[in-house]
């Protein structure tokens, strides 16, 4: 796992040990930031779920201005740390070690978020608990670009009743991402 363009190109990124996270393939990742690279520059990006960081911290690589990264489990918030130590970000950079409720609502002064990202543990539906709680949030604007990493298993057939729309889907071998924005 490595950054994969940007200021921090090439850099090897340590991720948690274990079955409790499944880094996104640098394959995958290319391919979704080449379709978000010229919202990236200045950009505020949550990134949700956040296992190793290596979504924000390529984020923060391609140019964006801050990288909030949220994250309850002990080890991956470990690797966090570490890998933005490593590429130098701390000061570009904000870990919450926490759930992503309690996280969500300490967030309340926070600018508008650009971008947000998330990769929950699959089949469960979190997305949509994270959904529920973003829409009422003064960081999500209607510009505000949602992206949901998913299996593809996954329905999203509930969005617009929660007041979003899918602007796009990428559909990959295992997973896809869902793009959305408020409706």
């Amino acid at each position: 796992m490595r950054v994969i363009a940007g200021n921090n190109r090439g850099l090897n990124l340590i991720a948690p040990e274990g079955m409790d996270t499944r880094p996104t393939t640098d394959r995958i990742k290319e391919t979704l930031f080449n379709m978000i690279a010229f919202d990236l520059p200045d950009a505020y990006f949550l990134d949700l779920f956040s296992g190793s960081g290596q979504m924000g911290i390529e984020a923060l690589s391609r140019g964006a201005l801050e990288a909030v990264f949220v994250e309850k489990d002990k080890n991956a918030y470990s690797c966090i740390d570490k890998n933005l130590a490593k590429a130098k970000l701390e000061d570009k950079s904000t870990v919450y070690k926490t759930d992503f409720t309690a996280a969500l609502s300490s967030l309340n002064n926070h600018p508008v978020f650009d971008i947000v990202f998330m990769d929950p543990p699959y089949n469960k539906l979190i997305e949509k608990q994270v959904l529920e709680q973003l829409k009422s949030k003064s960081y999500i604007s209607d510009d505000t670009i949602i992206i949901v990493e998913a299996s593809l298993e996954t329905s999203f057939d509930y969005v617009e009743e929660l007041g979003y729309k899918i602007t796009k889907e990428k559909i990959y071998k295992t997973n896809k991402h869902i793009f959305l924005k408020k409706a």
